[in-house]
């Protein structure tokens, strides 16, 4: 096995762009360790990413955020700025494993990780959050949900490498949340989660919606009936109610030992239901 720990971007796309072996980028190392220990992995290669300059900074810029690849979840609720602007992308990303793993894990990392039931992810495609990928032919940006393409699979190139998480200035009036079911109180794989995104006018009515659910399929799904139903409403009752029967019917949940198609479905609606309502409140919403 060879480690190379590269003190730019460059010189990392190099080297996995130069390699005929098995790779893995080492960013916090909570899953690739994990499943190294395991002998599910044995990387020919791993590219320790933490040297390079920039990627363990949260910058924000005219445009919003840019999340450094190497930032671990807890420098993110450390943040007072991203918090205040983002708090559903914060907390889920500070619900990834305990404040052991938070001190190394990564929004990036769990993004490349490709787990279904990722928490960050949700939270993430909700808030129309974009991945700056930087490769051999150069630097490109893609919404995030066209990086997992399905369980432990990606979309990257060969040699590519997520550079950073991007999230846009919001506009005022504008609030997320993040909810799951886990079978624990802590420390646990999502069964079932949902993010939202809001964005309301001077009156209270949404102008804008986009909800997104986790574990309820091969890749997180991105619920465009369900944002329909808020928009041009104030959330009230009825259509909370509606938004939660589509998120219900968009879900290809699977059948397994933490879960039932049933039981998903249904509470795919139910914490899509009480995340609108929570992004709808922080948002100024009454």
């Amino acid at each position: 096995m060879r480690y190379e720990r590269p003190q730019s971007i460059e010189d990392a796309v190099g080297l996995l762009d130069g390699s005929d072996g098995t790779v893995a980028i080492l960013a916090g190392g909570s899953d690739l360790l994990v499943r190294m220990k395991g002998g599910f992995v044995e990387p020919d290669l791993i590219v320790d990413i933490k040297a390079i300059g920039g990627l363990d900074e949260i910058r924000e810029t005219a445009e919003g955020f840019s999340i450094g690849a190497a930032v671990p979840c807890a420098a993110m609720g450390e943040n007072a700025a991203l918090t205040k602007a983002w708090p559903g992308v914060v907390e889920a990303a500070r619900l990834i494993g305990s404040k052991q793993v938070q001190g190394r894990c990564t929004i990036a990392g769990n993004l490349c990780n490709a787990s279904p039931a990722a928490d960050s992810v949700p939270a993430l495609v909700a808030a129309d959050a974009r991945a700056s990928i930087v490769g051999p032919g150069g630097r490109r940006t893609v919404a995030v949900e066209a990086v997992p393409t399905g369980p432990g699979k990606t979309s990257l190139a060969k040699g590519e490498i997520v550079e950073a998480i991007l999230l846009g200035k919001r506009p005022p009036r504008s609030g997320d949340a993040y909810l799951r079911f886990i079978p624990r109180t802590e420390m646990d794989i999502a069964v079932v989660s949902a993010g939202v995104s809001l964005t309301l006018d001077e009156d209270g009515t949404v102008t804008s919606a986009r909800v997104a659910l986790g574990a309820v399929a091969p890749t997180v799904l991105l619920v465009e009936e369900a944002a329909d139903a808020l928009i041009g409403t104030k959330a009230d009752a009825d259509t909370l109610e509606a938004l939660a029967g589509a998120c219900s019917a968009a879900c290809r949940s699977i059948d397994d030992k933490r879960g039932t198609v049933e039981f998903r479905t249904k509470v795919a609606g139910v914490l899509a239901r009480r995340a609108a309502a929570t992004a709808y409140a922080r948002a100024g919403g009454k």
